[in-house]
């Protein structure tokens, strides 16, 4: 696999951006998010997704340099038209609308419809705990991505409907991002481009039988992700459906329907900024999430146990090691990554 710096990888995501049309600017913020993703360990939410994001432009599933259409607002409340505009462009755009009115009113709400991809749910935490701010944050895939089977089932009915919370603390944020179900269809997508088999527990084939193999979310006849704590897990499947009805239903786009086109596109999404000044203050607000994370880290271990690691911890310690060591392509990812190149007459790094 080619191994690149992050700063390597960035500037090629920029050039290919704007050579697909994207105004510089957000070429700049779609690809820090993209390689961000990769350095924190989430390579479903890296720079694999540049052709499927210019794939989108060409086809005219996205749109580039498109504005973030305010649909209804009030002192707490924006709900905004992405016009399919990349995800990331425009889920920043959102927040930098809802950062001053949480800091006004201590609460604000924000929903996006007609989004594209916005990527790695954890990323807008950080930028939230970074302003003192906890954050609630949920996607949908707006209609299309019908990959999760429901307990019992054998198709999919719902998308992978991932859910984030953040919190601040005096030093490192405390980030729990996680899809609902097994893994996130990013993940499986990476193992059919590395032409690797699934970890067991991820899917399920068309007659409901647990598999190994991604192709099967790909190609007739279709197997399904399962909900995550297993094919039964009523908990798993049930916090997703919620999140489905609450994204589609409370920002006018759409929640699972079989009228739309399985595979995802874009997002549906649902932000929610609590500011602690207004409410238990943020020094008290710090003091108590810095004395449970120590407390929790103070944990004991079980013999053959590493540290305690808190959510967060994971992607920080991937970033630190990737920053140095560089992040590897695999080759299935490099190759989609350098025929987009050729069409774009983008040169490729050494």
């Amino acid at each position: 696999m080619p191994t690149h710096s992050a700063a390597t990888l960035t500037a090629l995501a920029r050039s290919l951006f704007e050579a697909a049309g994207v105004p510089a600017a957000d070429a700049a913020v779609v690809s820090n998010s993209l390689v961000d993703a990769n350095l924190c360990g989430h390579d479903s939410h890296g720079v694999m997704r540049i052709p499927q994001y210019i794939d989108f432009l060409k086809k005219g599933t996205f749109k580039a340099g498109v504005p973030l259409t305010v649909i209804n607002e009030t002192p707490a409340v924006v709900a905004a038209d992405g016009n399919w505009g990349l995800g990331q462009v425009q889920a920043y755009r959102l927040l930098d609308k809802l950062l001053p009115k949480a800091k006004a009113l201590g609460v604000a709400a924000g929903t996006l419809r007609q989004c594209g991809h916005v990527g790695r749910l954890g990323e807008y935490a950080e930028f939230a705990a970074r302003e003192k701010m906890a954050l609630f944050a949920a996607v949908n895939s707006h209609g299309s991505g019908r990959r999760v089977a429901p307990p019992g089932g054998t198709e999919g009915r719902i998308s992978t409907n991932p859910i984030c919370f953040g919190a601040p603390t005096s030093t490192d944020p405390v980030v729990l991002d996680f899809g609902t179900s097994a893994a996130a269809e990013g993940k499986v997508r990476a193992q059919f481009q590395k032409k690797q088999p699934c970890p067991d527990g991820w899917l399920i084939d068309n007659a409901g039988e647990p598999t190994t193999d991604p192709s099967v979310l790909y190609n007739e006849p279709r197997g399904s992700l399962v909900p995550f704590g297993g094919s039964q897990a009523y908990k798993g499947f049930g916090l997703g459906l919620l999140l489905d009805l609450l994204c589609g239903g409370l920002s006018g786009g759409s929640c699972s329907n079989p009228a739309f086109p399985l595979p995802g596109a874009g997002n549906a999404a649902v932000f929610v900024l609590y500011n602690p000044a207004l409410f238990g203050g943020t020094e008290h607000f710090l003091k108590e999430s810095d004395g449970l994370t120590s407390y929790v880290r103070s944990c004991p271990t079980a013999a053959g146990a590493g540290a305690i690691t808190l959510p967060g911890d994971p992607e920080r310690n991937t970033k630190a090691k990737r920053l140095v060591d560089g992040i590897a392509v695999p080759d299935g990812t490099w190759e989609l990554i350098s025929k987009t190149a050729a069409e774009l007459k983008v040169s490729l790094p050494a």
